[in-house]
């Protein structure tokens, strides 16, 4: 299957992060060749361009790594519970140099096309280098939260002061003592960002369109006897997560809120807030299905807000309202003192829901209200998830028919992993997948081991075109929207929903119906001689 123009690989991979990586070493073990194309300079995708300041993962950091290894897992040490953004880059590098990957890395490089040649059953990708290069399979490993949103606000170019992006952070930081800074959006990216922010900057302005819950993460460093304990119980741990719909273990049961007793609920929300991260929204299963019991966990993630802000109007203007989206249908948020910082005389907020932003002016911000002056913003405005950088090269399938075109009413994907019209071409977490929803390291490792395993089935029986049928695709789609309709997901304008990017079809990306439940559909497709592809 291998050529030998130095042009020509068995399998052409865009984007260098975690998934990425994984692909490129498990083709690698199967003795084909492979090419990694990456726009930046180094390994470690979302951990390479999110370098703002407060950037950490929010899932804990022993679960949010690799598992394929023992021996990896044995050599690297995380110094904290919830590993931040210069840790998480590091470990990329770690892995690229222990596998020895950038070898067969193309970095400062950008795929614009790829097109699938009928005659041929290959795909012709093209760079903005000027070349192109030729593959038998194709595989996208760009992430889920990589290319940023537009930014819509009417006359940024007229602002004198320094603007700054969450996704476009300077290498070399930022000091913002002093400094009157704004910044808008609370998301994720926004939340860890204003905490640390808030702790220099003579004045921080927080415009806030739609309030977000988190959740502490009560962060700390990982002791001995915790190593100790992961070490002796490694495998079980490992397990464990597979079990869980998120591929974590946050111990989420099958118990339900409306038949628990109300001392019994608040004595275990209480429980689950004082471990933190994440899994403090989730102690019960039916929150995601049936708006009273959503209600109740609203209400006690409100009475936490109420209970560490201490002025009352503007703990009310961080409490959702489950009017506008239930309780979680938006993903949960993990701080370290989020809540704590609008205790500040020096931070204020506004609601730019009721007050809303004209336009940028030479000094600062104009809202309908308000003229604010500034000597720097920042925008952490979020991303076009899922899809947007797919989306953003040029990618077309049989009869030249474009990825954009196939999906102008939102994406079609089967398992997430391939569209019909597009014979080998894959997608590593991509829409129709639990992936934003999980676990994402878990989520790689087994997509990556599902397109490694499949490469290996046609190599042994001499096949060499692999595309998804009409008829999977559409009965895939449709399972993934009847489990998404049971949740109260679809209520909340969402980026799961692709709400937050003006023109976006709105539909629900990811696969609600949990990791295990996925990973047993996948499995049951292999058994049954890989129903829903037809190979050639």
């Amino acid at each position: 299957m291998a050529r030998q123009d130095e042009q020509a690989f068995d399998a052409i991979i865009v984007g260098a992060g975690f998934a990425g990586m994984y692909m490129l070493h498990k083709l690698r073990g199967m003795g084909l060749s492979a090419r990694v194309i990456e726009a930046g300079t180094g390994v470690g995708g979302t951990w390479y361009w999110n370098r703002y300041p407060g950037a950490r993962v929010d899932i804990e950091s022993m679960e949010y790594s690799f598992s394929f290894d023992p021996a990896l897992e044995r050599e690297w040490r995380w110094s904290e519970r919830y590993a931040p953004q210069p840790e998480l880059l590091r470990y990329a590098n770690h892995v690229a140099d222990r596998y020895d990957l950038r070898r067969d890395i193309s970095f400062e490089t950008r795929v614009t096309a790829a097109r699938f040649d009928e005659a041929t059953g290959s795909w012709a990708v093209s760079t903005d280098k000027g070349n192109t290069l030729s593959a038998r399979y194709c595989i996208m490993a760009t992430g889920s939260l990589s290319t940023p949103k537009d930014l819509d606000f009417e006359g940024v170019e007229d602002f004198k002061g320094t603007i700054y992006k969450t996704y476009e952070w300077p290498r070399e930081g930022v000091d913002f003592t002093g400094q009157r800074v704004g910044i808008i959006g609370t998301g994720s990216s926004g939340i860890q960002t204003i905490t640390v922010v808030a702790e220099q900057a003579a004045q921080l302005t927080v415009f806030q369109r739609t309030p977000n819950y988190s959740s502490p993460a009560w962060n700390g460093p990982i002791t001995q006897d915790y190593y100790a304990d992961w070490d002796a119980n490694r495998d079980t741990y490992r397990a464990e997560a597979r079990t869980q719909p998120v591929a974590a273990r946050f111990g989420i049961t099958e118990d339900l809120a409306l038949e628990t007793a109300p001392e019994v609920r608040q004595i275990e929300f209480e429980r689950r807030w004082q471990i933190g991260g994440i899994q403090a929204g989730y102690p019960y299963v039916d929150i995601g299905t049936d708006r009273t019991a959503n209600q109740i966990a609203a209400d006690f993630f409100a009475a936490k807000i109420r209970e560490t802000v201490k002025d009352p109007e503007t703990a009310a203007m961080l409490t959702p309202d489950t009017a506008v989206y239930p309780f979680a249908t938006k993903r949960i948020c993990v701080d370290t003192g989020y809540y704590d910082v609008f205790n500040r005389d020096t931070v204020s907020l506004v609601d730019i829901r009721k007050d809303p932003i004209e336009r940028f002016t030479p000094d600062g911000i104009k809202t309908a209200t308000r003229d604010f002056a500034f000597d720097a913003i920042i925008f952490a405005t979020g991303f076009d998830a899922m899809t947007g950088t797919i989306s953003k090269i040029d990618i077309r399938g049989r009869g030249g028919l474009p990825l954009t075109e196939k999906w102008a009413h939102g994406p079609r994907t089967y398992l997430g992993l391939q569209v019909a019209g597009f014979p080998n071409l894959f997608m590593i977490t991509g829409p129709g997948s639990p992936s934003v929803l999980t676990n994402m390291i878990m989520s790689i490792e087994q997509h990556v081991e599902f397109i490694a395993d499949t490469i290996a089935h046609m190599r042994n029986r001499q096949l060499s075109v692999i595309e998804a049928t009409p008829d999977a695709e559409e009965g895939w789609v449709a399972h993934v929207n009847e489990v998404a309709a049971e949740t109260l997901y679809p209520l909340a304008n969402s980026w799961y929903m692709g709400a937050n990017v003006p023109g976006k079809p709105r539909v629900f990306l990811p696969y609600v119906g949990g990791f295990p439940l996925y990973v047993e559909a996948c499995n049951d497709v292999v058994a049954r001689g890989y129903a829903g592809f037809a190979m050639a």
